[in-house]
């Protein structure tokens, strides 16, 4: 068996393939490098159900000549191996199409310190996996001892570590360390003709700092039992709250239509609004890929831009597309350090919290839907619109009465943005595209 690759000789291997593409032809050069583990484990009714423990090691070149690009990969890290790679990169580079705006960025600031940003827990490895498996069935025992859940769907912990490597021809060689875990466990309540379902988790960089099984399992339990016994409602214009998973999904819209790829391919409502109000003044939106302990952050994107807190939205005004080197390029802009393989990805994408607290907003609202869940596709990020199928709680003076089902929720992102009412202080920043309670005037509520 070969001996396996220390974190220096990784390091090494990708600056001197840089070299050796250059050697090739290229006129730039790029290699990524990533080396980790993961383990995962669902359990299901005390069972376990799948189980994987893997390490995984593998190496991505850009090769750029003549503003022709090419791609290649392997897990293969032996020198002949490579050697054959390079060669064929170069060779497809030739036949590739010219494009004026192909290339690395043109000058690569260093990075931040990884350390401040404590993306790895270094006692993660030593959590074996005995314990990992006990504390799902943990968990899913906990949320099965409540008389009203008829069934689990399951329980389920994972986690990752490694190490990025990136080295370009630009003099650029770094790394960082990076580590995740998370426990979750969904559930079913109610007979089999009025079943709903619903799930909880917790997600963290360092094991310690993960939810107890407790808390997890009664928010799980809590978020299924209140949609027994749904009823259904008349078609109507309503005020709806988001609770922060249904704003989540919002804004992940918004960031598919303020994406720089996005914005040059004219795929977005947004495309020609840089510089405008496109929402009312509770509406300032970030990404920020410099959050401690955060599962958006990170020093470097994949290109090896430094990452940053970018204003988005200040306030309703549209400051920022977010773009890689590409998309930045092709619209005039700079990069934004969201470059992710050869696309844009968010970092730590989320709308500003407010002042109010969740309950205060519902109690403010004298009749209207709390969304707490929507299910299809119905997103159109062309013309902003909406449409989606739907759960919720319907509130009457400023009370939750029943649940409700069946219906549909429509509206236009564009208008919801001028149309935010409120916005709470409970941002959950463990997600990476995310946002707090928020209330929006009016919707489309599509009901009997």
């Amino acid at each position: 068996m070969k001996q396996r690759l220390s974190f220096e000789d990784l390091r090494s291997l990708a600056a001197g393939l840089v070299e050796k593409a250059m050697s090739a032809g290229a006129d730039e050069a790029e290699v990524h490098i990533g080396d980790g583990s993961e383990f995962g484990v669902d359990v299901r009714l005390g069972r376990i159900e799948n189980l994987v423990e893997a390490g995984s090691r593998g190496l991505g070149l850009r090769v750029i000549l003549d503003k022709r690009t090419a791609y290649a990969s392997s897990s293969d890290l032996s020198e002949e191996a490579l050697d054959g790679l390079v060669r064929r990169a170069v060779q497809r580079a030739r036949l590739a199409s010219h494009d004026e705006f192909a290339g690395l960025p043109e000058r690569t600031e260093k990075p931040p310190a990884v350390d401040p940003l404590h993306l790895y827990d270094p006692d993660l490895a030593a959590v074996d996996a005995r314990k990992k498996i006990e504390l799902a069935m943990i968990t899913e025992r906990l949320a099965l001892e409540n008389k009203s859940i008829t069934n689990s769907q399951g329980a389920s912990v994972g986690t990752s570590e490694g190490v990025v490597i990136l080295a370009n021809s630009k003099g650029f060689l770094e790394d960082f360390r990076y580590s995740h875990c998370s426990l979750s466990v969904g559930l079913q309540a109610g007979d089999t003709d009025e079943r709903v379902e619903d799930f909880w988790y917790s997600a963290k960089a360092h094991w310690k700092e993960l939810d107890p099984p407790e808390k997890v399992a009664r928010t799980a339990v809590a978020r299924t039992v209140r949609q027994l016994n749904p009823r259904k409602i008349k078609t109507q214009q309503a005020p709806v709250i988001f609770e922060p998973l249904m704003t989540s999904w919002l804004m992940g819209f918004l960031f598919s239509c303020i994406s720089g790829t996005a914005v040059y391919q004219k795929t977005t409502f947004l495309a020609d609004r840089l510089g405008q109000e496109v929402g009312n003044g509770l509406v300032t939106v970030l990404d920020d890929g410099l959050l401690p302990r955060r599962p958006g952050t990170r020093p470097f994107d994949s290109e090896g831009v430094p990452c940053r807190r970018t204003t988005v939205l200040d306030k309703g005004l549209l400051k920022n597309f977010l773009c890689n080197t590409y998309a930045a390029r092709k619209l005039g802009l700079q990069s934004t350090g969201n470059a992710d393989g050869g696309g844009v990805s968010p970092n730590n994408f989320y709308l500003q919290p407010g002042p109010l607290k969740p309950a205060d907003i519902i109690a403010s609202m004298e009749r209207g839907l709390l969304l707490i869940k929507t299910i299809g596709h119905g997103l159109n990020p062309v013309t902003g619109d909406i449409s989606r199928g739907a759960f919720g709680l319907w509130v009457e003076k400023g009370e939750v009465i029943h649940p409700v089902s069946e219906i549909t929720v429509s509206g236009n992102l564009g208008q919801m943005l001028r149309d935010l009412e409120a916005v709470a202080d409970d941002l959950d920043l463990d997600m990476g595209v995310t946002g707090p309670t928020i209330k929006v005037r009016e919707m489309t509520v599509a009901g009997q």
